[in-house]
């Protein structure tokens, strides 16, 4: 009789359980679904199409937006991410420039490498390759990255003359080498630092862990804490959230991989165009240390820009202030523009 009472009170905790669980998902469905954002997230522009081939034989997807006449700027998004990421900035600045944005190898649209190559360097090629098919003869465009986007236009730049290409470059919100990847998100005790680095690797930036197709209380938590500040609303973390979801296992540990391994600092004196910093206070992936010290070693820096109570994510968490960014560095690329200041 008491194995009897015993197995309906489990059976009784394990209902209530199963019904808490219930609710907290329907309530952060409604959440997500009650986000003034989400009817603008869930309906980003279409673009002219255009494919690009690369080096290697990769087929990149891109899309033009803007004034066919107008200067060129060449947004590259992040690891994990997708061309819309910059749906804020393709509306913003449409009216002022023709924008061209393209997935990276392996993401969104884009093809995967017919030799598995995710290197670092493999990314800027792609980016010269996309700057030759996409930016008018005789044209210079303003280049912005962000995280591996800025890591891709820093690769580019060690193998190709950057002045004839771009008029001004942005590296947002990213690092180019002495990334601890899981030790910045979750402290590493003093007594474990020695494993830091195979950890960081093999346990954060290289998992192929699959991740669940649906959101849940507990994903969407997990992704504001990594990647965001305090004032992201739930449908922008829901949107970065299937970008995540939707990036191959194999593909983001790759990348994952080649960008624990990367050191760039040394092609910094490479950018000698007018290159734009900027970074979020609170960015737990590269934090601000990593923007002052690519700014210290520019030799030409247009702005160091940090953002107060911003995580990882800038573009999406403060896009008027990315925008009006990205606006200031074009007008600092004109022949009148005064020196940059440091």
């Amino acid at each position: 009789m008491a194995d009897r009472r015993r197995l309906i009170r489990i059976a009784s905790l394990g209902g209530t359980a199963i019904a808490g669980a219930a609710l907290a998902q329907y309530r952060h469905t409604r959440r997500v679904a009650a986000d003034p954002e989400r009817a603008l997230l869930e309906a980003p522009p279409s673009g002219e199409p255009l494919t690009v081939t690369s080096a290697d034989g990769t087929e990149l997807h891109a899309e033009i937006f803007g004034l066919a006449d107008g200067p060129t700027l060449v947004l590259l998004h992040g690891w994990t991410e997708a061309l819309h990421y910059w749906l804020y900035q393709i509306r913003e600045l449409s009216s002022e420039f023709r924008i061209v944005v393209f997935d990276l190898r392996g993401h969104g649209r884009s093809g995967r490498p017919p030799n598995g190559d995710y290197s670092i360097a493999r990314f800027g090629e792609d980016l010269e390759a996309v700057l030759d098919a996409a930016v008018p003869p005789g044209d210079r465009a303003v280049v912005a990255g962000h995280s591996l986007g800025g890591m891709s236009i820093a690769a580019w730049a060690e193998h190709h003359d950057v002045a004839a290409r771009a008029s001004g470059t942005a590296l947002l919100f990213t690092g180019i080498g002495g990334l601890l990847g899981g030790q910045l998100v979750i402290h590493v005790p003093r007594f474990a630092q020695a494993l830091s680095e195979p950890i960081a690797t093999h346990g954060f930036l290289g998992s192929r862990a699959p991740l669940l197709r649906i959101s849940t209380p507990i994903s969407h938590a997990v992704i504001r804490y990594v990647a965001f500040g305090p004032n992201i609303s739930p449908a922008q973390v829901a949107f970065y959230e299937r970008m995540l979801v939707a990036c191959p296992p194999d593909v983001r540990a790759a990348v994952g991989v080649a960008m624990q391994e990367m050191e760039l600092h040394h092609v910094l004196p490479n950018l000698s165009v007018p290159t734009l910093v900027m970074a979020g206070e609170l960015d737990r992936l590269t934090p601000p240390a990593h923007a002052r010290r690519i700014a210290d070693e520019l030799p030409n820096l247009q702005a160091l820009i940090e953002l107060p109570d911003t995580g990882h994510m800038g573009p999406l968490e403060r896009p008027a202030e990315v925008s009006a960014a990205l606006r200031e560095l074009a007008k600092a690329t004109q022949p009148s523009a005064a020196p940059a200041l440091r």
